[in-house]
């Protein structure tokens, strides 16, 4: 039996059908006997719309409370996410950053996750839950909410695979795949079935956005592979890892 952690970002939870086909990709895995964790982002267009409120009050807001603030958009995304898996059936549990916990630096806005208590997210997975993990999120050594800017909830994924010593880490978004440019502006992209982590680091340093460079950073570190996917089709992705 495996470990799959599964991350799944803003368009692929954006409303309900949406949320729903998340739930059977994640079924799919956990009904082949696999344990299940994933990893949310905030529904797509919600962390804009909390970055407007907080505009709206002042152009110089504090980076501790908009963490608090931008936080919450992952939180709206594991709950729902587990009440679409208790619908179908399945036994299934979210947690934030917080309660698990992650704890991160204290740098506000743009944090790094230095620990992971996994203990709470095994116990569940030996019950037979599927574990819903708020990505993005953590806290400091003095429990102040942190987040892990832009592209986080990738991090999260390979962070938590790492200390879980996950047999995968997927990461499913709107795309199927690492491509040569970006397949909606450039006619003649080609997906890319298998790509080293400096390879990676390089599309994504010439405006590639399907990974975040923090993530494949610490991936390659820890020698995470990463399985870039679509939620929408079905397909075999694109692997991110170590190629000698």
């Amino acid at each position: 039996m495996s470990i799959i952690v599964q991350k799944f970002g803003g368009t692929s939870v954006a409303n309900k059908e949406r949320l729903e086909n998340v739930a059977k990709i994640i079924i799919d895995e956990y009904e082949k006997g696999n344990k299940v964790v994933a990893v949310v982002s905030a529904q797509s267009g919600v962390t804009d719309n909390l970055n407007f409120k907080a505009s709206g009050i002042s152009q110089n807001v504090s980076k501790r409370e908009l963490d608090v603030l931008l936080s919450s958009g992952e939180q709206i995304t594991i709950s729902l996410l587990c009440m679409v898996l208790q619908n179908m059936g399945k036994k299934a549990i979210s947690y934030t950053g917080w309660q698990l916990p992650i704890i991160t630096n204290k740098n506000f806005s743009d944090a790094s996750i230095e620990h992971i208590d996994t203990k709470k997210i095994i116990d569940r997975l030996e019950e037979g839950y599927i574990v819903v993990v708020a990505g993005f999120q953590g806290i400091d050594d003095e429990y102040n909410i942190t987040t892990l800017g832009r592209g986080g909830s990738d991090t999260t994924a390979v962070v938590l695979s790492s200390f879980l010593n996950a047999d995968k880490c997927e990461i499913y978004t709107d795309v199927d795949g690492v491509y040569t440019c970006d397949p909606n502006a450039c006619n003649n992209a080609q997906k890319i079935d298998q790509i080293s982590y400096d390879d990676m680091l390089d599309l994504i340093n010439t405006g590639a956005k399907v990974l975040h460079n923090k993530c494949v950073e610490y991936a390659k570190k820890h020698n995470v592979v990463i399985n870039v996917k679509s939620s929408l089709k079905k397909g075999s992705g694109s692997i991110v890892k170590n190629i000698e």
